[in-house]
């Protein structure tokens, strides 16, 4: 547990040294020479900067006429927090005690000591740092003791002259988690019990028990650094009833998304979005909806509520009630194949039972690494089975592609569309996939890579991807609609094109009506003629909900929204299906934890929308269903679930080890 307060300073450090968070003070706190994270680690620790900042610097603001304040930060292992208030001259009449370790403790006090630009902001007193005082200034305490003896913690905090009538700030900054319930749950009932005007913030864990949130607990433990509280207090409700019943009078609550739409300024979190080269939507939100920031005062006048949103957002509801269940189990011949577990690839039906998938990020040779390799599944006397497809020569061509599409135009044909190396590289060109008529797992044969040649306009336009390329008829004649998706430039858009088929000719066709807002991540299906787009990311990384259909017009197309009711919960990198007359959605992110997407099914004549449930009893490991590929088998109602998964922040990868099969038999009744 005293190791987490290292690395969590160095991640910090790291997030500073790229602009995300202005704070000079954590490079000299860190130590260790500095060590550069990813956007992914970058974004999760200003999240956690910047809800305590909001919250102390609120807390300063509504009590500046006082004459008297002070801040107790719990485990405060090598926070900076004193020296920033300090030293941006907001600590006129606050004292802050910090609290830790007694040798987590000692170190930081050598280290104050040791680096003249600290000792100077502290005013040292001279003063050795005497029994579990580590160190001690005008306004600043630094005190040794474990936090889970309580008698030890409220003998050395009056000992360092803590005053109980004054009002006081509580810190808990992923502390509370690390200690057992019934002493933790103490410590919230001292504070408000032995302070009569007192304000206590929390950040840390939830949602243990989503795919996520498995991973996550797994992370710590294997650390040896248990998560305790979230068995018991699993999600925000949890907690404000935890604090309400412990002494505390208010309390609010919010997860790491909500906080970070409806705190933080718009300005800011595009200056964010823009300062590192970002792709990781998936697993930043569903980092930021298993982190919540709670508030909780009593005695306070005015009452302090720092989590009151400072704009209007709109609150999408999660889903209504699941209207059933899907079960879902392994193909028994598809395990331990590593080529599988993938996730940003693409996967096509290229004649019945027989599917081809290419590209994405995933366990190849043992290591990870993005996936060079093309694997033919095909179903033979009713099981599948999967061979790994190797190109003899390292394709340049290919370019190692993630968030590409490819779309069979015959069954020895399809089409290549857009992809990326790394998000800050350019998308890829366009290219041919050829293989042979009899291309199935038992005899693949070779899949050979062309590049296609268009008019360079129309070539340039094309570098995207999380896009979206749908086969789709106009006057009798074959196109290609390619729609949405992002650049190395544009971070969402909202374009489209038609190529006509087989030569790929841009063709103008007249498109009326209104313009869906732009989008990426979303997904299209092929549908009477025209196409089907459903949910995505839009402009401010927030997912959307809204269903179009492109449909044929004597002269052209046009756009028109299709009403689902109840309202489509908003949802980004699911896949879908059309099956007589219904919309299948499959999986995705959206930003309720309390379940994950399973799968909806949306009546496109009557609008409505019903949630399933994946039953995930007869799976050994948790199911990620974002950044994974699906096909359908109409005659058998199955969809069969291929890779997913992608980074859970700084808890490890994970990859959905084998493909799974989800029938959908009972909730496709043919009516």
């Amino acid at each position: 547990v005293q190791g987490t307060g290292g690395s969590s300073a160095v991640s910090k450090s790291s997030a500073a040294a790229r602009g995300y968070i202005q704070d000079r003070f954590l490079r000299l706190l860190a130590g260790r020479r500095p060590r550069r994270r990813a956007p992914l680690i970058h974004r999760g620790y200003y999240i956690r900067a910047r809800a305590v900042d909001h919250c102390v610097q609120d807390f300063l603001l509504k009590t500046q006429s006082l004459p008297r304040t002070q801040i107790v930060s719990l485990g405060a292992g090598f926070d900076s927090l004193y020296f920033r208030l300090k030293d941006m001259g907001l600590l006129h009449h606050t004292v802050v005690y910090e609290v830790d370790f007694p040798n987590v403790a000692c170190q930081k006090a050598t280290l104050i000591k040791g680096v003249k630009e600290l000792s100077a902001l502290v005013g040292d007193t001279g003063e050795e740092g005497l029994g579990a005082i580590a160190f001690s200034g005008k306004d600043y305490k630094l005190l040794g003791v474990d936090l889970s003896e309580l008698s030890e913690l409220e003998r050395i905090l009056e000992e360092a002259g803590l005053n109980n009538e004054i009002p006081t700030l509580f810190i808990a900054e992923v502390v509370l988690t690390y200690m057992e319930n019934p002493r933790s749950d103490a410590l919230i009932q001292w504070a408000a019990e032995h302070f009569p005007q007192a304000c206590f913030l929390v950040y840390e864990q939830m949602h243990p028990e989503d795919p996520f949130g498995h991973v996550m607990q797994q992370h710590f433990s294997q650390l040896n650094t248990a998560l305790h509280s979230l068995a018991q207090y699993s999600d925000c409700e949890a907690q404000q009833r935890r604090f309400l019943g412990k002494g505390w009078t208010e309390c609010s609550v919010m997860d790491m998304n909500m906080f970070f739409t409806c705190c933080i300024p718009e300005d800011e979190q595009q200056r964010v979005q823009t300062l590192e080269p970002f792709d990781e939507y998936e697993e930043w939100h569903l980092k930021c909806s298993h982190y919540f920031v709670l508030a909780a005062s009593k005695g306070m006048e005015p009452s302090w509520t720092p989590l009151l949103p400072s704009m209007t957002v709109p609150h999408h509801a999660g889903p209504v009630g699941m209207a059933g269940s899907v079960p879902a189990a392994v193909c028994a011949r598809l395990s331990g194949i590593p080529g599988l577990r993938r996730y940003g690839h693409h996967s096509v039906l290229v004649k019945p039972n027989v599917i081809l998938t290419t590209g994405g990020f995933g366990e190849e040779d043992g290591q990870h690494c993005r996936m060079r390799n093309f694997h033919v599944l095909s179903k033979q006397a009713g099981c599948w089975e999967a061979v790994c497809v190797r190109q003899n020569i390292p394709d340049k061509r290919w370019g190692e592609r993630l968030y590409h599409t490819v779309s069979c135009l015959s069954d020895t044909l399809a089409l290549v569309v857009g992809g990326r190396t790394s998000p800050s590289s350019a998308g890829l060109g366009m290219l041919w996939l050829k293989f042979p008529q009899t291309c199935n797992a038992s005899g693949p044969g070779d899949v050979a890579v062309e590049l296609v040649s268009l008019q360079p306009a129309a070539e340039a336009a094309l570098l995207r991807w999380r896009h979206s390329t749908t086969e789709m008829t106009f006057k009798g004649e074959q196109y290609l609609f390619v729609y949405g998706g992002r650049s190395a430039l544009e971070p969402v858009l909202g374009d489209w094109y038609f190529l006509h088929t087989p030569e790929l000719s841009h063709t103008a066709i007249a498109v009326e009506g209104p313009v869906p807002e732009s989008r990426h991540s979303h997904s299209a299906c092929s549908w009477k003629g025209g196409v089907l787009i459903a949910g995505g990311l839009g402009a401010a990384e927030q997912p959307l909900g809204s269903v179009f259909l492109l449909r044929e017009l004597e002269h052209g197309f046009q756009w028109q929204t299709i009403e689902t009711h109840p309202p489509l919960v908003p949802r980004y990198s699911h896949t879908a299906h059309v099956h007589e007359g219904k919309l299948l959605l499959v999986g995705g992110v959206w930003f309720h934890a309390s379940s994950v997407p399973g799968v909806t099914v949306i009546d496109l004549m009557t609008g409505l929308c019903l949630d399933y449930v994946i039953n995930v009893e007869h799976l050994e490991w948790p199911l990620m269903l974002h950044n994974h590929s699906s096909i359908f088998l109409p005659n058998e109602k199955e969809l069969l679930v291929i890779g997913g998964g992608g980074n859970c922040f700084s808890f490890g990868t994970h990859l959905n080890p084998e493909p799974v099969s989800l029938s959908l038999s009972s909730i496709l009744i043919s009516h």
